[in-house]
């Protein structure tokens, strides 16, 4: 019995040993707003870098908000770097701001683009880097272009929009409740022109409210395409075909403004990364399980691009 036992924690001793990660972690503070974690591989003296930035929301570097835990961003990252690639994930400046219960209620989408910037000019100064790449997520992908002029050597779009929020919001409204197009279109009409509004109904409230109609303002003043036309980097572009927040149609629309980019559909991919066999409901469901593995398919396509 005990020539088994061991036996056992031999064998559990090497399987530990040959599971030893292949990457070096740390926390990075880029400033007094943006925290975040930086993965180097172990055996790369200058790696290249992926800079990931999270979607909408008070979202945190690992993809999750509260009651919605998934950790997409996290498998992504330590993914990518198990492929000899340094990533680095940080937390939107509204979360660590959740957690001091100090919330500006004066931010700005163009304060996400300030803090993308700031991270790029931050690891373009440590000049450890063989190229920076930046990732953006949903709306991540809007705040990556702006910011990727700055000084990256390329720029993946992952679940990216290609129109402006007002056109994707008032389309997803449509597909609910066509009645509310009309009225969702003339709220929007008012914002453009730099005007808050109350004339909208009810059930359009969550989207209207007093407080983020000047978040959005600044927001919708973007075209994705018009951006990402503009960006003289490689850039690739990928989307899944189960994304219930982002069709395809989104990311073709990229694709014919920036004719020099690569695309990448990925089929039965979601919104968050996962691949989904079964129907909407199995879909929602996966944004709060964290057990899932995310696409390989993603994870090949994104590094063959950066590798390459």
């Amino acid at each position: 019995m005990k020539y088994y036992l061991s036996l056992f924690l031999i064998c559990l001793s090497l399987n530990i040993q040959s599971q030893e990660q292949t990457f070096n972690t740390q926390d990075v503070a880029i400033n007094n707003l943006i925290d975040g974690t930086l993965l180097t591989p172990k055996d790369i003296k200058t790696p290249n870098l992926a800079i990931i930035i999270a979607g909408s929301g008070p979202t945190d570097r690992n993809g999750n908000q509260n009651f919605m835990k998934n950790n997409s961003l996290k498998k992504l990252a330590e993914s990518l770097t198990n492929n000899g690639i340094a990533t680095f994930r940080y937390d939107k400046r509204i979360v660590k701001q959740i957690l001091k219960n100090n919330v500006d209620p004066n931010i700005k989408f163009d304060d996400f683009v300030t803090d993308a910037t700031s991270v790029i000019e931050y690891f373009k100064t440590q000049n450890l880097y063989s190229k920076i790449y930046i990732i953006g997520h949903s709306q991540g992908s809007l705040v990556g272009m702006l910011a990727a002029k700055n000084g990256a050597d390329g720029f993946i779009s992952l679940a990216g929009a290609g129109q402006s929020i007002d056109k994707v919001i008032t389309e997803q409204i449509g597909n609910m409740d066509p009645s509310l197009i009309e009225a969702t279109k003339k709220a929007f009409t008012s914002l453009r022109e730099g005007k808050t509004t109350t004339d909208y109904p009810q059930p359009l409230a969550p989207v209207f409210r007093a407080d983020i109609q000047p978040f959005i303002m600044n927001w919708m003043q973007y075209n994705p395409q018009e951006i990402i036309k503009a960006l003289d980097i490689p850039i690739l572009i990928i989307n899944g075909t189960k994304d219930l927040q982002v069709s395809v149609d989104e990311a073709q629309l990229l694709k014919e403004a920036s004719e020099t980019s690569e695309i990448k559909i990925i089929d039965k991919m979601n919104h968050v990364l996962f691949i989904i066999e079964g129907d909407q409901l199995v879909n929602s469901k996966s944004y709060n399980e964290s057990s899932r593995k995310i696409s390989e398919e993603l994870i090949t396509t994104i590094s063959s691009f950066i590798l390459k």
